[in-house]
């Protein structure tokens, strides 16, 4: 990474979003108003882009990208004791969730402060970094942000060809750049590298970590505590395990919550049904009765009348004993 070429656009950033299919952030990517706070990667976001020096009559700003550094001997692999993380041929320091038991020892050791816990998944949380673009490197395709940069700040290849770019251009622009390439040597060294106009310090970068690789460090100090390295992944993963089986005690319990809530609302239903049913019935059977009553008070009445007029007309004829 070029940090002299770089204009914040944050195309990068959109890139890496879309060939990971990270979340739509809340701030629009080309809302320059994120400038104002320094940002770090999280679990939605794998790469980001911060101001370290607005623009001046003098000077032009000063960006840097920041990701995971997939360093040759990554901390993070060190630290991690179920083996959750992996440094594979093409440089990336690969993370397999299958693994990983949520012990979170490798944001402690990341020195670049880069891996991301997924704190509000409850369920299955993971940790979150950029991935080199691993899939589409096999494909044989750019990271998605070295191919989104219009001003090619980010340059890819094998290390070693991009270590002699860094010093062609650090010998053939001397009043540019600083001459050190950060990351050559840097904790044993890193896969992404820096060639910044002024010291490391001014885009944010540590100039305390030394040369020596953090597995070194890790190894020396586990070697100390044998009691520690054989009772601590056991711990750590009995805990994991309780942790997963709570959790699926808990999906069941919620699943006979579900149905036993089911069964009452339908038991309710139907009744409230049946009821309706009764109701209903009841009450075609009193129209039902009504009408019939209605039917027998007409018939009565016209029976009635038609024997008064019979005998109105008797009175002005002879009657017969049958009459």
């Amino acid at each position: 990474h070029d940090t002299t070429l770089c204009v914040g656009c944050r195309r990068c950033e959109r890139a890496c979003n879309e060939v990971n299919d990270l979340p739509v952030p809340a701030t629009a990517f080309d809302d320059e108003s994120v400038f104002t706070q320094k940002r770090r990667t999280n679990a939605e976001s794998y790469t980001v882009v911060n101001r370290y020096r607005e623009a001046t009559d003098e000077q032009p700003a000063l960006f840097r990208k920041t990701q995971c550094n997939h360093c040759l001997e990554p901390a993070c692999a060190s630290a991690c004791f179920v083996g959750a993380f992996s440094k594979t041929a093409e440089g990336a320091v690969r993370y397999d969730p299958n693994l990983c038991v949520g012990c979170r020892y490798c944001i402690v050791a990341c020195p670049f402060d880069i891996p991301a816990y997924e704190f509000d998944n409850a369920r299955n949380p993971y940790v979150r970094k950029c991935t080199l673009c691993l899939p589409r490197l096999r494909e044989g395709k750019l990271p998605g942000c070295v191919e989104a940069c219009p001003m090619e700040a980010l340059t890819f290849g094998k290390r070693v060809e991009l270590l002699m770019i860094a010093k062609e251009r650090i010998r053939q622009h001397p009043d540019r750049y600083v001459h050190h390439v950060y990351g050559e040597h840097e904790m044993g060294g890193t896969s992404w590298l820096y060639l910044t106009g002024g010291s490391p310090t001014e885009v944010g970068l540590r100039t305390d970590l030394g040369t020596t690789p953090a597995p070194k460090f890790t190894s020396g100090a586990l070697g100390s505590v044998p009691m520690v390295v054989g009772l601590w992944p056991v711990l750590l993963t009995g805990i994991w395990a309780i942790n997963r089986r709570r959790g699926v005690e808990e999906e069941r319990a919620l699943a006979r919550e579900v149905k036993a809530a089911t069964d009452r609302t339908q038991t309710a239903a139907d009744a409230k049904a049946a009821l309706l049913a009764k109701k209903a019935s009841e009450a075609k059977e009193l129209a039902v009765d009504k009408a019939v009553a209605k039917a027998v008070e007409q018939t009565r009445a016209q029976v009635l009348q038609e024997i008064e007029e019979s005998r109105r007309g008797g009175d002005d004829a002879p009657r017969d004993k049958e009459s």
